[in-house]
C-alpha cells in the first residue's frame, strides 16, 4: 500500500481521470494491478468511483480483484452505485463483483440511494 503523494501519485491520478492507455503502460512495465493507496483503496476502486469503465475493464482484464475492499470496507462495486456511475456497475457485474460484499453492500448503497435500478436483475 502507498499513500497519494509520493512516486505512485501519479499512477492513483491516471485511475481517476481514466486515462487507460497511460495506465496500461505502467501495467506493461510491471505495476500491479490491485496497487492500493493509504486508504485501501485500489486503482479500481479509483477508476470505478470516477465512472471510467474502459480503465475498469482494463483493470479487471489484467487482474484487478474485482471486490477488494478498502478501510472504509467499501468495495468499487459500491463505490460506482453511490456514484449512479450504470456502465461501470455493469462492467464490474460481468467480470463477477459481489453486490453483497462490503460494508455498506452495493446492493445495500442502491436501495439507501434510490438506485435499485443499477443493480436490478441481480439475484
Amino acid at each position: 500500500m502507498t499513500d497519494d503523494p509520493g512516486p505512485a501519485a501519479n499512477l492513483f491520478a491516471l485511475a481517476r481521470n481514466g486515462d487507460t492507455a497511460a495506465l496500461a503502460a505502467h501495467l506493461d512495465a510491471g505495476m500491479p494491478a490491485d496497487l492500493a493507496n493509504g486508504r485501501g483503496d485500489t486503482l479500481l476502486m479509483l477508476a470505478a468511483y470516477h465512472g471510467h469503465p474502459a480503465t475498469v475493464a482494463e483493470l479487471l482484464a489484467r487482474g484487478a480483484a474485482a471486490d477488494q475492499i478498502n478501510e472504509r470496507e467499501q468495495t468499487p462495486l459500491a463505490g460506482a452505485v453511490f456514484k449512479g456511475h450504470a456502465e461501470v456497475v455493469r462492467v464490474l457485474l460481468a467480470a463477477g463483483a459481489d453486490p453483497d460484499a462490503g460494508s455498506p453492500s452495493a446492493r445495500q448503497a442502491a436501495a439507501m440511494f434510490g438506485r435499485d435500478d443499477l443493480l436490478a436483475g441481480q439475484p
